[in-house]
């Protein structure tokens, strides 16, 4: 009778290379990438060269090529939408750069109760971002909104001011929430990047005489360049993205003045069901953060750090 050979189980046998176990390891992020990733990207780019209107069924979804693009482009409500989502982006995330940087820094000192401060700096951003603007939603109400009481009772404004009645006061009011909540997301970023830094280089610059502007611009941001890299990329994809802050505070209004673009994809395909179009929009956007994210990794990463 022949014998049966035993099956061969290279894992327990011990002759599987590393390049083996590598491939292995490295392909259930690769499937998840594939089917929650690069289908959904495709499939959007797909749908936006063909007219989908769920409104319209009898017409079917006809081949229009780079119809729907056209249209963006002649479209003044995306154009409208787009100037008010760079320029909310471009703001917020300098200034929130700049205060997320001094937070950090105060952060990183050694003093009584700084773990109490580091849970603090953080609790602005723990908080969701819809519980967050309808609590500023309130402090900004024209008629009994704790701004106003304050602005009036120092006697800074006469009668209450429009918050979110007024465009430009609108975009004002979306800026600091936006900026009081994720400057706290910057600080713990480039806190985790501060504490990489040896503490003898700063104790070495103080021996030679150097000051704190020094300090600051010879040793701590030059080593902090792809830190702070890292944390602009993130916060602009995300400032670019924003949705529920706009749409709790102001829904888009006054006249769509404060519409972000992620709203105007939103209304687009959801509201007005109008996918091709909706589509099209967001492979506008999808651009766009790409184009960012390749300057900002062009201009700021220093492969040497």
């Amino acid at each position: 009778m022949p014998s049966v050979k035993p099956l061969k189980r290279p894992w327990r046998s011990g002759r599987w290379t590393d390049k083996q176990v590598a491939c292995l390891l490295i392909l259930p992020p690769v499937l998840f990438l594939l089917i929650f990733t690069l289908y959904p990207i495709v499939r959007v780019f797909w749908m936006s060269l063909y007219h989908i209107s769920i409104t319209e069924p009898w017409l079917g979804s006809p081949f229009v090529g780079l119809e729907n693009y056209t249209t963006a482009f002649r479209d003044h409500r995306f154009w409208q939408s787009l100037g008010f989502t760079l320029s909310f982006s471009s703001i917020t995330v300098i200034f929130e750069l700049i205060i997320g940087l001094y937070l950090a820094i105060l952060a990183n000192k050694a003093f009584r109760f700084r773990g109490f401060v580091r849970a603090a700096i953080l609790f602005p951003w723990a908080l969701p971002t819809i519980t967050n603007a309808l609590t500023w939603r309130w402090m900004f109400n024209q008629d009994y909104g704790l701004f106003n009481a304050i602005l009036q009772a120092l006697g800074f404004i006469q009668k209450p001011l429009n918050w979110l009645g007024d465009g430009k006061l609108a975009f004002t009011a979306i800026c600091i929430v936006a900026i009081w909540k994720t400057s706290s997301f910057m600080a713990i970023i480039l806190l985790a990047g501060l504490q990489s830094i040896p503490g003898s280089l700063y104790e070495a610059a103080k021996i030679d005489g150097a000051n704190r502007t020094q300090i600051l611009f010879r040793i701590t941001l030059p080593l902090l360049r792809n830190v702070i890299l890292v944390s602009l990329v993130l916060r602009t994809l995300s400032a670019m993205q924003a949705f529920d802050l706009m749409y709790g505070l102001t829904q888009g209004g006054p006249g769509n003045e404060t519409e972000s673009l992620p709203m105007y994809i939103h209304t687009t395909t959801f509201i007005d069901m109008q996918w091709g179009y909706g589509s099209a929009l967001g492979v506008l956007l999808f651009i766009a953060l790409f184009v960012l994210s390749f300057v900002y990794v062009k201009v700021l990463y220093d492969p040497d750090r």
